[in-house]
């Protein structure tokens, strides 16, 4: 076994670090902006828009408010509205379900994968009901749902597909990248992913020209041409300083992204070196790429063994290593979603996930002291 590593603190995520590599590239287009005083949608947003268009693979690219907003929009353009069924799964961030909510429609639950978190693709036609408007597939923690089932129930039923690509900018099926397999591709510039803004902001992506205008209206209240409204949407608009920033990392994002991948590669070897044991000992079981994806792990998520969970968020507190549960109640068992009908065991996997899954410290600035503390800290833990 190695030499015992030093105690150091480890953050969960340290965005400081990361903006003192960019600082002189982010700093003067906000300038630029401030300047100009243009913040409201303008070339900053159309370039930006342009650029995402590029990196993800389609023909539109509709910046938005936020990833939330970016959902909700891309449901109004689908017609989502009351008596309708979204489709998706109910181990994901509440807007998930949330923007169903919203517009009066229900979310019908289906179970998720063991092993990728994301959506069963095989339990997916049984979800399917007489009403169902949109199946929204989640790329949970930066790696991709199994699409091409999922998009052969869709196809066969006639029903658009949004992906939710919150987490998962970067990530890849089968070579194409997430938001350019389905209708619409939702994702967020929350602070914290991967692609993270100096505040909220979002994107849809989309191949359908008829869409992409309905989108462009919907984000300015439904609006045409001034003051004349033909449908009624929201204010979702993304603000001209978020796309300057925005642009600005983007060139870095894949950088960023093999980082993770390298340090989430690393951790687990180290755990390993240093004894740990398995999920089934009461140890860690280390997240797996998928056949035909490619992970850019938005998080890093362990499930821990034996129902130990908490007896590690214990630990690491103590020695100050950051750490998260991403998601303790599902989205089928959240009190403003009763009406649903969710009932206790009616979508087990994600159940289970939401009592064993720990995220754990992977971005990219993590030093070799850090990494082999918390791996050593974590091995320790399993073998106790």
């Amino acid at each position: 076994m190695s030499e015992i590593p030093a105690p150091v603190p480890v953050p969960l995520l340290d965005l400081k670090k990361q903006y003192a590599t960019i600082k002189s590239e982010v700093r003067p287009v906000i300038d630029e902006v401030c300047d100009a005083q243009g913040f409201i949608l303008g070339p900053r947003v159309e370039a930006f828009e342009r650029a995402i268009a590029t990196y993800v693979g389609t023909k539109h690219a509709i910046g938005m408010s936020s990833g939330t907003d970016s959902q909700l929009a891309a449901m109004m353009a689908a017609g989502v509205g009351p008596g309708d069924d979204v489709v998706t799964s109910p181990y994901s961030f509440f807007s998930t379900a949330g923007a169903v909510a919203r517009l009066g429609a229900r979310a019908v639950f289906c179970d998720i994968e063991p092993e990728t978190f994301n959506l069963d693709p095989a339990k997916l036609a049984a979800a399917i009901t007489p009403r169902t408007k949109v199946i929204q597939p989640v790329h949970l923690y930066g790696q991709c749902s199994d699409m091409d089932p999922i998009l052969e129930v869709a196809k066969a039923k006639g029903i658009p597909v949004l992906e939710d690509a919150c987490q998962s900018l970067g990530a890849a099926y089968k070579g194409r990248r997430a938001g350019a397999h389905g209708t619409f591709g939702a994702f967020s510039f929350f602070p914290s992913k991967n692609l993270g803004g100096f505040g909220d902001g979002g994107i849809v992506t989309t191949d359908d020209d008829e869409m992409a205008m309905t989108l462009r209206a919907l984000r300015t209240h439904g609006e045409t041409t001034r003051y004349h409204h033909r449908i009624v949407g929201g204010n979702f608009r993304l603000d001209a300083l978020q796309a300057a920033i925005l642009h600005v990392k983007l060139p870095h994002l894949d950088g960023w992204a093999e980082g993770r991948r390298r340090n989430a590669k690393e951790i687990e070897a180290l755990y390993l070196e240093f004894g740990g044991k398995p999920f089934e000992q009461g140890g860690l079981k280390f997240p797996r790429e998928a056949a035909g994806c490619h992970h850019v792990y938005n998080q890093f998520v362990v499930r821990v063994g034996k129902g130990r969970r908490e007896a590690a968020k214990e630990l690491l507190a103590a020695r100050q290593i950051g750490h998260a549960v991403y998601y303790p109640v599902p989205l089928h068992l959240q009190e403003c979603f009763a009406a649903w009908g969710g009932k206790p065991g009616s979508c087990p996997e994600s159940e289970k996930a939401a009592r064993e899954t720990l995220a754990l410290p992977v971005f990219p600035e993590l030093t070799a002291e850090q990494k082999r503390f918390l791996s050593w800290s974590l091995a320790e833990f399993s073998r106790a």
